[in-house]
């Protein structure tokens, strides 16, 4: 049955179908797991270290974050101060590629060294003198998880997904109850507050705006970008960013497989009774609890959203760019 479902399609849906199947090549940029038990050993190395380097008087908090780039490849972006969101003062990052001898992978620049092996990364200086350890850690969103105050509008629960996904157009649930990529709320709205949960991919091979990529379309027009863009620069097409609008001012992107939030307050550009626009959309952005956009303008409409009239309610759009990313947990306030 599956080798015949196979042949009957071709292009993007059949490569979805065989991503879903478990079937499609990890060695291919569009393969993506949605879960551990897909990823591979590749996927248990990736993610987020820190801890504490020297000691006594001269102490330094320092975070890296270790990215998957597929056949056992990986890259290390070292943050002097913390992880971005944790202490780290965006002046300086140290990027350096992974090493593989036997069980440990090495990451060198000119700074030193890092060893990675068992879940821990130890450090050591230009001297080769070990300096720390840094663990392996699991952030979360303060916000994740976070029930739907009273009056608010639930457009998906997935505790719920059969009766909340009719909360959408085209709306469409996986075996697990998660929200599908690539639909629009029914309801409208003007003046709000969203709370969204979104879960990333893992796709070890693919680059860019290839790997992990969607769209949370406030009102249907303005685009805060969905993308995996774990240990990147953060610009505006990347994870957080306001699409050709702004980027970030820090990227809190977190690895894939880790359930992140986004919570936006919007509102909508105003009009005189003659239709002449008074005020610019404003949108607040705080990806996984940490403010990246703060109140800031939008002069018109982002590409590829539904509409692009500013004078009218309009809805929650999560953008198919032809990769699985998975959505629970959205509600609205409006205001």
């Amino acid at each position: 049955m599956k080798q015949f479902m196979i042949r009957a399609l071709t292009g993007c849906c059949a490569f979805l179908i065989l991503v879903q199947l478990g079937l499609a090549d990890s060695k291919d940029p569009k393969w993506a797991a949605n879960s551990v038990e897909k990823a591979g050993p590749d996927f248990q190395i990736q993610g987020e270290y820190s801890g504490i380097l020297g000691g006594g008087d001269e102490t330094l908090k320092y975070g890296v974050q270790v990215i998957a780039l597929g056949d056992g490849k990986f890259e290390a972006v070292g943050y002097p101060g913390g992880l971005p969101g944790d202490g780290w003062n965006q002046e300086k990052k140290v990027s350096a590629e992974g090493v593989k001898d036997g069980n440990v992978i090495s990451f060198k620049s000119e700074d030193g060294r890092g060893d990675l092996e068992d879940g821990k990364i130890t450090i050591y200086d230009a001297e080769g003198t070990e300096v720390g350890v840094l663990n392996k850690v699991h952030r979360k969103s303060p916000t994740l998880g976070k029930s739907a105050p009273e009056g608010a509008t639930v457009l998906f629960d997935a505790k719920q997904p059969e009766k909340t996904v009719k909360n959408f157009e085209n709306g469409r649930v996986t075996e697990d109850g998660l929200l599908m990529e690539g639909v629009t709320s029914k309801k409208k709205f003007k003046d709000g507050h969203l709370h969204l949960e979104f879960q990333l991919p893992f796709m070890p091979q693919a680059r860019g705006q290839g790997r992990s990529n969607s769209g949370c379309y406030v009102l249907g027009r303005y685009e805060v970008q969905i993308l995996d863009s774990f240990g990147l620069e953060g610009k505006d097409n990347e994870c957080g960013g306001i699409y050709k609008v702004g980027a970030p001012s820090v990227n809190m992107c977190f690895p894939p497989l880790a359930w992140q939030t986004y919570d936006i307050d919007f509102t909508s550009a105003k009009y005189d009774d003659d239709g002449n626009k008074t005020a610019k959309a404003r949108i607040t952005v705080k990806h996984n609890g940490v403010t990246v956009h703060d109140d800031r303008e939008i002069d018109e409409p982002t590409p590829g959203g539904t509409n692009k009239d500013e004078s009218i309610a309009g809805p929650l759009f999560l953008q198919n760019h032809s990769n699985p990313v998975r959505f629970r947990n959205i509600w609205v306030i409006e205001k």
